[in-house]
């Protein structure tokens, strides 16, 4: 049986870092801004640096200032909000670290959740000396942050390692993209209009395209991001989850085990690509130098400081072998340097199969569903319309948007950070948005068979100007079907 009670408190492990600064304590005081954290919560940050509870709530302050709209700060409940927090010095792999943290917590017998956001390898003795100081049981939640592994061994390792001590109804393992507004919005399209679940098959879809493009390089990351390129650090987790909404079947309600079930019975529907397949559906590349929203910028090996065959941009042609999508290829893209920030699937149905306007000289275009992710949150339907006109000369058609932006939609909700639902469902125990052991493996057991597939096809990345849509390559990979990228 599932605890859907609050916690009392919230453990943010890494709470000095990039991600707590950006997203996670902005996000927390946006809840308490809207009454929805419980009155009793305690929110402990911890990390390896050297902090008192006031600097800590100092930090905490100018995070919040800096990345929550000036609108929406409020003294007043900035200062309830940062007199929740708290601090404890920790080293992931000290002992008394964590017996210190335990000594720090009000209740342990009201409710715990724990946000882990760690290196792989230390996931283990992470999970080890938590539960060695008393911090698990079955009143502990324990989400976890990527990457969860390089590969489906690794991942079975953390996923075991965290298993021992909580129970897979306790772990709650993150993919920030399920928290998008319009990710969940996908779901409400689907299934909660008749117009397109009838259509939302391979008898009326011709493709769909799935594109995350970044304008950023490492930022950083190197370290990271040499180890684990384009493929693992973005197509295994978001745009396989992506995926996995497009093409699931309707499940019987909305709760997590219904949802997570057609979810993973998408993603073990997935062909597996093999050796011969990738001169067609794979292809990888580096970015070089070049410009990005005007500005120069340099080559991913010289950001690096070192020769790297990694990957910074992957396209794939992808196959859901099932009733519902026999046929249908599922196109992926994602890369750095790219001429802009987009996140967005494209949904390209087939052409009407006669047109009685051909004969007058129209020419009609598949109609096409536009879901934008990012940076902008809108959904658009294309449909064909006959332009204003007395048509001496022929009717002429056009493709006309009809546009249901939520910015405009919802004008007088304000904008949320994906993090702010998920730690919310963290808090009060509520699983559905985040991913189970199964849908990772399988998420894993497809990349590494792409990437055993690339290798021994012997692939290697292509070059591509900063500023690019990737190779000319990754053009022909869709044009060989006839089909054009939504750039």
């Amino acid at each position: 049986m599932i605890d859907r009670s609050p916690v009392s408190t919230l453990i943010l492990f890494g709470a000095t870092g990039d991600l707590a600064a950006r997203m996670l304590l902005p996000s927390l005081y946006g809840l308490d801004l809207d009454g929805l954290l419980p009155d009793d919560l305690k929110i402990i940050g911890t990390a390896r640096s050297e902090r008192t509870d006031e600097t800590f709530r100092q930090h905490a302050a100018e995070a919040v200032s800096e990345h929550v709209g000036a609108q929406y700060v409020d003294d007043a409940v900035l200062t309830r909000f940062v007199a929740r927090l708290s601090y404890v010095q920790l080293d992931a792999t000290d002992a008394a670290g964590y017996q210190r943290l335990a000594a720090a917590i009000p209740n342990r017998q009201a409710g715990i959740a724990i946000f882990l956001s760690t290196a792989p390898s230390l996931f283990k003795p992470t999970i080890d000396n938590l539960e060695a100081a008393g911090l698990a049981g079955p009143n502990v939640r324990m989400a976890l942050e990527k990457p969860l592994g390089t590969d489906l061994a690794s991942s079975r390792t953390i996923n075991d390692a965290v298993g021992k001590a909580f129970p897979e109804e306790q772990t709650f393992r993150i993919d920030h993209y399920l928290g998008k507004e319009t990710v969940q919005n996908l779901l409400a399209l689907r299934f909660a209009n008749v117009l397109f679940e009838p259509l939302w098959n391979s008898q009326y879809i011709a493709h769909v395209q799935i594109t995350v493009a970044e304008t950023v390089g490492l930022e950083g990351r190197s370290d990271y991001y040499d180890g684990a390129g384009a493929l693992r650090d973005m197509v295994q987790n978001h745009m396989l989850q992506l995926l996995a909404l497009v093409a699931m079947e309707p499940p019987a309600s909305f709760d997590a085990t219904a949802i997570r079930d057609e979810k993973v019975k998408a993603l073990r529907s997935l062909r597996p690509i093999t050796a011969a397949d990738v001169a067609t559906q794979v292809v990888t590349g580096q970015y070089g130098a070049g410009a990005v929203g005007g500005k120069p910028v340099p080559a991913y090996l010289d950001e690096l400081g070192r020769p790297s065959d990694t990957e910074t941009f992957v396209a794939l042609k992808a196959k859901v072998d099932n009733w519902r999508w026999a046929g249908v290829p599922f196109y992926l893209r994602t890369g750095k340097r790219m001429p802009e920030r987009s996140t967005e699937i494209v949904i390209t149905f087939k052409d009407v199969p006669h047109s009685m306007f051909a004969a007058k000289g129209a020419r009609t275009v598949p109609n096409r569903l536009v879901i934008s992710i990012q940076p902008e949150e809108n959904i658009s339907l294309e449909l064909m319309a006959k332009m204003p006109g007395l048509d001496r000369g022929g009717i002429r058609l056009r493709e006309v948007p009809l546009d249901i932006r939520l910015a405009d939609a919802f004008a007088d909700t304000r904008r949320r950070i994906a993090y702010e639902r998920l730690l919310l469902d963290l808090i009060e125990g509520d699983p559905t948005l985040f991913v189970r052991r199964d849908e990772v493996e399988a998420q894993w057991q497809w990349i590494d068979g792409v990437r055993a597939a690339w290798t021994a096809a012997g692939l290697k990345p292509r070059s591509y100007g900063s500023g690019n849509w990737g190779p000319s390559a990754a053009i022909a990979l869709a044009e060989r079907d006839g089909v054009s990228w939504n750039d």
